[in-house]
């Protein structure tokens, strides 16, 4: 579920990313990494971070299992199914 933040805008939780068929899996995992590089550092300059390091690196080793099963190497299109 997207979770509501500071701005009032909705932003994906990190296994909405690893779960999203619009994405690749190295979109998803560039994607996945940066958000574990800003909480990172949120993290090293003592400020909140929406997601837990463990979230986002669970995010990461779904999309890597998908990967390993052949799944998110392509991207799907409305009517692709």
């Amino acid at each position: 579920m997207a979770f509501d933040s500071a701005d009032g805008e909705l932003h994906p939780t990190p296994m909405e990313i690893a779960e999203n068929d619009l994405f690749t899996a190295r979109e998803k995992l560039d994607l996945l990494h940066q958000l574990k590089a800003d909480a990172s550092g949120a993290e090293a300059e003592g400020r909140e971070f929406s997601f837990a390091s463990g979230e986002i690196e669970e995010a990461i080793a779904h999309v890597h299992s998908d990967v390993q099963e052949g799944v998110g190497t392509t991207t799907t299109f409305k009517g692709d199914y």
